[in-house]
């Protein structure tokens, strides 16, 4: 690990980000993308049925695995008068749901018809830029072209239309989806990040390196979503090359709004860059119902940088950050000092999203305290 020269000299207003305030606030926000993203973004009040949000929303995206939530309706769809879900169907419904298992994604492709799914669940829903993937990836279902106000009309079916067992086994395993997913990437981005439970989610990545999942150990790739597309793809109708990261699901009591935020980044953009830029954007958000997080935004530098139980190394890490990913600060304290040479800091950050530590060492901050920040 090497701080990159004079990191510890950053002005502080330009490594953090206060976002506390009155609990529960949702002020009204214009959509701040970051400088380099694509983006397509719908927010909808289910309170008033009006959009607080719209940009680019009828823009088509390659889906990723937000595709799987068509994947689970179709499986699930004319299951019996009482629409229950059998146990066979939850042991691989649950991890694809909760964890974006990619395993459960591809049999469910396979033995349901492939594109043919993606086409049933356009005629049932009625969604206007849905379509499978390009002809010569057929067997791609994160290929599946999707757009916000699309990713909108799907929530609105399973909220108000869906049986009601469908409704509540979907949607309870969005709310318990998994910090750390299938494939070693941490997936509590955008929508996860921006705002305090309740949320449900179905994130979305595809076009980043497996080595940078930071969970766990990251997988082999899965060949129906690969980190790197063939060239050719790029000339398909919705592009496939540049590294996509996209965040729905609900937000608030009784599911108050639904987000739909999805994003294109750079060739060669680092998950962590991206999962940051994400992050702002979704925060720019007008969301009603949302209660925001108290704390501090702060940029970390350094890979896989260990979030501990305690303000010390005696304990194993609960989870990695993403490498440069910019993380909430809730307070700070003195603890065991740190040494990674030429540097030394007792201070350690406590991020209330994680539930853990880090070192104040992999701060970008002026000093050794972070200004501003509490004292827990």
């Amino acid at each position: 690990m090497r701080r990159p020269p004079g990191s510890r000299l950053l002005a502080a207003a330009a490594a953090l980000l206060l976002i506390g305030g009155a609990a529960g606030s949702a002020a009204a926000a214009s959509v701040e993308v970051p400088a380099g993203l694509s983006a397509g973004v719908a927010v909808l009040d289910r309170q008033t049925g009006t959009f607080t949000e719209q940009l680019n929303s009828s823009t088509r995206f390659r889906s990723a695995s937000v595709v799987k939530l068509l994947l689970a309706l179709d499986h699930l769809w004319n299951r019996g008068p009482d629409h229950t879900v059998p146990a066979a169907d939850r042991a691989w419904l649950e991890p694809m749901l909760r964890g974006s298992d990619d395993d459960a994604a591809s049999d469910y492709w396979s033995d349901n018809g492939g594109t043919a799914i993606i086409t049933r669940m356009v005629s049932r829903l009625g969604l206007e830029d849905t379509a499978p993937p390009p002809t010569g990836y057929e067997g791609y279902w994160g290929y599946t072209a999707l757009s916000a106000r699309d990713t909108v009309t799907i929530y609105r079916y399973l909220l108000d239309s869906a049986p009601v067992p469908v409704r509540d086994f979907v949607m309870e395993n969005l709310r318990r989806s998994t910090r750390c997913a299938s494939d070693g990437f941490d997936q509590h981005f955008g929508v996860a990040g921006a705002f305090e439970k309740p949320w449900a989610v179905k994130q979305g990545w595809s076009g980043f390196s497996y080595e940078e999942g930071t969970c766990g150990p990251p997988r082999t790739a899965a060949t129906t979503d690969p980190a790197s597309p063939a060239p050719a793809a790029a000339a398909a109708d919705v592009d496939l090359t540049r590294p996509a990261l996209h965040s729905t699901g609900t937000v608030g009591a009784g599911d108050r709004s639904i987000v739909a935020v999805f994003t294109l980044h750079p060739v060669g953009t680092s998950y962590g860059k991206a999962y940051t830029d994400v992050g702002r954007l979704t925060r720019s958000l007008n969301v009603p119902g949302a209660t925001r997080p108290a704390g501090w935004w702060y940029g970390t530098w350094s890979d896989h940088v260990n979030v501990r139980p305690g303000p010390g190394t005696g304990n194993a890490p609960i989870t990695q950050l993403p490498a440069g990913v910019e993380a909430l600060v809730g307070c700070q304290a003195r603890g065991e000092e740190v040494h990674v040479p030429p540097y030394t800091n007792e201070w350690w950050a406590y991020l209330p999203q994680y539930n853990g530590w880090i070192s104040n060492i992999y701060i970008n901050s002026p000093d050794n305290r972070m200004p501003d920040v509490k004292d827990c």
